[in-house]
């Protein structure tokens, strides 16, 4: 599967900041930062800085269908 064909993901890099996860998921910043504090949005930091891959915000939305897809199940 080939997220960047993803019509919401489409617009974005690889790699996405905070406030790029907030116009995706329209919520707000507490709420993503919440998410990403306690796991359930997968993300790396650096330098004390969240990134986020393009992959886990993906796999956060899409859950078991997308691992589906990326484990080549029907």
């Amino acid at each position: 599967m080939d997220i960047n064909n993803n019509t919401i993901l489409s617009n974005y890099g690889d790699v996405l900041l905070p406030i790029e996860v907030q116009e995706i998921l329209h919520i707000g910043r507490n709420a993503v930062y919440k998410c990403l504090a306690d796991g359930t949005i997968k993300s790396i930091r650096i330098s004390g800085k969240y990134r986020i891959p393009k992959l886990y915000l993906a796999e956060f939305m899409y859950g078991d269908d997308f691992n589906s897809l990326i484990n080549g199940e029907q």
